[in-house]
């Protein structure tokens, strides 16, 4: 049983878990109790028209047959593709990660607030409307000559416990014509810092973006879901020494 994908908040909140190529999702909910112990872990191959296609390479969470990569993502408004196929109204929009990480994004208007809760910003602010990614991709490439367009891992598990400035967040908007705000809940608070690990055994307190927040013996984890692609799963808990928390000793 091989874990080869998830979906973020905004997204279901859910584990896809292939066994013998069928697909199984397992939502993801506040309260449920995760028991899996990892084991190997492997490239996690490719799910196709919602059958798993597995892979034996080593590399993961994928080797270079099934490593894809998203030209769109890498567009400053020249586009990569064969012939521009993004015909559709896009937002730009601004997200603020809690204490004062600001980024610039892109994303389909009518995905809005889907995109923003699938990267666990805190706040957001739709700046512009556009008729194609093209334009967007342009103005997006010019606001990040300011802010950044790329938001780490590390900075996003600190934001669990941490509140957005709101006085640098209102400052960086004073440049922008605002068209909508967005004040984004997850449904879950953490007093400290989770600790970053890659585990899937406790309790779930809750999803943020990709950010599966864990309570295990006392301590609070964050876990990158993208960081459990490939692994094999295992009934039963971790049997791993954790790194704990200093409250866990409280």
């Amino acid at each position: 049983m091989q874990l080869v994908g998830y979906e973020p908040s905004g997204r279901g909140s859910a584990l896809l878990v292939s066994n013998g190529g069928s697909i199984e999702r397992r939502v993801i909910e506040p309260g449920d109790r995760l028991t899996y112990a990892l084991g190997s872990r492997r490239c996690a191959g490719v799910i196709d028209d919602g059958t798993h296609l597995a892979c034996e390479r080593s590399a993961a969470p994928y080797c270079d047959f099934h490593t894809s990569t998203w030209v769109c993502a890498r567009c400053t408004g020249t586009c990569l593709k064969d012939e521009m196929d993004c015909y559709e109204e896009h937002a730009v929009y601004l997200a603020a990660f809690a204490p004062e990480t600001f980024k610039v994004g892109v994303t389909r208007r009518r995905r809005l607030e889907t995109r923003l809760r699938e990267q666990g910003a805190d706040r957001a602010a739709h700046v512009h409307t556009v008729s194609n990614g093209r334009i967007a991709r342009q103005i997006e490439a010019e606001i990040a000559r300011r802010l950044v367009d790329r938001v780490r891992t590390d900075a996003k598990v600190a934001s669990l416990a941490s509140r957005v400035d709101e006085d640098a967040w209102l400052d960086v908007l004073t440049s922008f014509d605002v068209i909508d705000r967005f004040d984004l809940e997850y449904g879950f608070d953490v007093e400290t810092r989770p600790v970053r690990e890659t585990i899937a055994t406790g309790i779930v307190v809750g999803l943020k973006g990709r950010l599966l927040v864990l309570e295990n013996g006392g301590t609070t984890y964050a876990v990158d879901m993208r960081d459990l692609v490939g692994y094999e799963l295992e009934t039963g808990e971790t049997d791993r020494n954790l790194q704990s928390s200093l409250g866990s000793f409280g």
